[in-house]
């Protein structure tokens, strides 16, 4: 007897066919899954690495199948009605087609796991404290009831969940990981040997390239907006150690796609952009690495500044997948999923992800770094650079809810009382975030964990990392510490 098994992928959940030939006859068995709407255009993708025969009983199987697999309980679009987004495609199968070619490709992350904590909030019945959430403390609980056992969970105590991506590398986590999960192996099945990229002294991006760079035997190429420090902290200093620094003044930084441009070129004959090759893994399909490296040549790929590119999404997408699997979120349960919001392109790959699984969420980010009014057209922005790379029409309106920080200010800028905060969720949890990012979507999980006490969505705020910037602050806001 011999048995061959197709699973679905290393990165989807785990239902499969399982094939079995005894004495010439094929037996086939199913295993139920709920991955949503199965096509035949999905079932022939996976089946193709089988022989046509094969094949051809297995797509006569699965249409025959009594129950039948196939069910529309999932339409093709969010059923959060707040914001109620929507995108339109020509066919019911382009939902599963795109998901294949999203993640059917060599990532970065061995697998999408992460760790999952979540967070109580209480409220002392006393007179206001100074200093911010004075009158709110925190406990964690580092193992929670997930699946199954988080739809039965009422919420009697205001509390959030928070999806860990700090802890997914010592120095590349949170969204950083997430945005070079699929962008890194693309730059070298492509052949790239060098990747130029831009930020702040203490970017938390730029250290994440120069550092998954290096793991990787590519040379990184970080411009650096300023002046050199005179003492080297915190992700200015993990850039130093990995990559290769030049620092940028602030008038020539101000206009980043010429300054990359032009740097890229004074070291290689050879440049490409990230749009480029993200185009090219779809029209391939999925990307394999070649083994025909010219000697001695430079390719230099120009990575934007935060990785602010639709190549930035499959990995958020993916991460999406993960977090809605039967054994952690699931698929059914309303959530409001809170994200603070730099260049905004991790929240949209959570608008999109959501949106492409039919999954109830809401996606909330705070905006930090722009207007409401950029911040939408990044989104529309991303979502037609990622439907032109897959050769979709797609009408779409508010995958995001893009709302103002708790207390508003020019970015980068710390206010009074904010470290205090940062250090009394640390003692209290744990869990360690930064004023400038992380702090802005903690205020707003523990506001709507209130809102949603008893009964209401599960609130989930995505840790986006970047906590080794706290050394630069340190610096900069002395009296603070």
């Amino acid at each position: 007897m011999v048995t061959n098994t197709h699973c679905f992928g290393n990165h989807l959940p785990q239902p499969y066919f399982h094939f079995q030939r005894e004495n010439d006859i094929l037996l086939i068995d199913i295993v139920p899954f709920h991955f949503h709407t199965l096509s035949l255009q999905t079932s022939s993708f996976y089946f193709s690495r089988a022989n046509k025969q094969i094949l051809k009983h297995a797509m006569k199987s699965i249409f025959q199948r009594k129950p039948p697999i196939l069910s529309p309980r999932h339409e093709f679009h969010s059923q959060c009605s707040s914001i109620n987004p929507q995108v339109v495609c020509n066919s019911s199968s382009t939902r599963e087609e795109f998901m294949i070619k999203i993640l059917d490709r060599r990532w970065t992350l061995t697998n999408p796991d992460t760790k999952v904590h979540q967070i109580k909030v209480s409220t002392l019945q006393t007179q206001p404290t100074s200093g911010l959430l004075g009158n709110v403390t925190f406990s964690n609980n580092s193992n929670p009831s997930l699946g199954e056992n988080l739809m039965e969970w009422n919420n009697d105590q205001s509390s959030f969940y928070i999806v860990r991506d700090d802890l997914l590398h010592p120095l590349v986590n949170g969204n950083k990981a997430r945005k070079l999960d699929a962008l890194l192996p693309l730059v070298e099945d492509h052949l790239g040997t060098d990747v130029v990229t831009c930020g702040g002294c203490q970017s938390a991006h730029a250290a994440a390239v120069a550092v998954s760079c290096a793991e990787r035997g590519i040379n990184a190429h970080l411009l650096l907006r300023g002046e050199q420090p005179q003492i080297l902290t915190g992700y200015n200093l993990i850039s130093m150690l990995y990559g290769n620094v030049t620092y940028v003044p602030r008038s020539l930084y101000a206009n980043r796609q010429k300054m990359l441009t032009s740097h890229a070129h004074s070291i290689s004959t050879t440049v490409v952009c990230l749009d480029d090759l993200l185009e090219a893994s779809f029209t391939n399909h999925k990307s394999t690495k070649s083994n025909s490296q010219p000697l001695n040549s430079k390719k230099m790929v120009i990575i934007n500044e935060g990785a602010g590119d639709a190549i930035a999404l499959p990995g958020v997408i993916r991460l999406v997948e993960y977090l809605s699997r039967d054994y952690v979120f699931g698929k059914n349960q309303r959530m409001k999923i809170v994200v603070d919001a730099g260049t905004g392109t991790t929240a949209v790959g959570l608008g999109i992800g959501a949106l492409c699984l039919g999954l109830p969420w809401e996606v909330t980010a705070v905006m930090l770094a722009d207007t409401i009014e950029g911040y939408k057209k990044k989104e529309e922005h991303l979502i037609s650079e990622l439907c032109r790379c897959f050769g979709l029409p797609i009408m779409h309106k508010g995958l995001v809810h893009w709302v103002q920080r708790q207390h508003p200010r020019k970015f980068g800028n710390v206010l009074k009382g904010e470290i205090e905060a940062c250090q009394k969720m640390a003692k209290e949890t744990g869990v360690l975030v930064d004023p400038i990012y992380t702090l802005a979507a903690w205020e707003l999980a523990s506001q709507l964990s209130q809102q949603e006490k008893k009964g209401g969505a599960k609130v989930v705020m995505l840790h986006t990392g970047g906590t080794l910037g706290m050394f630069g602050l340190a610096q900069r806001y002395k009296s603070y510490f």
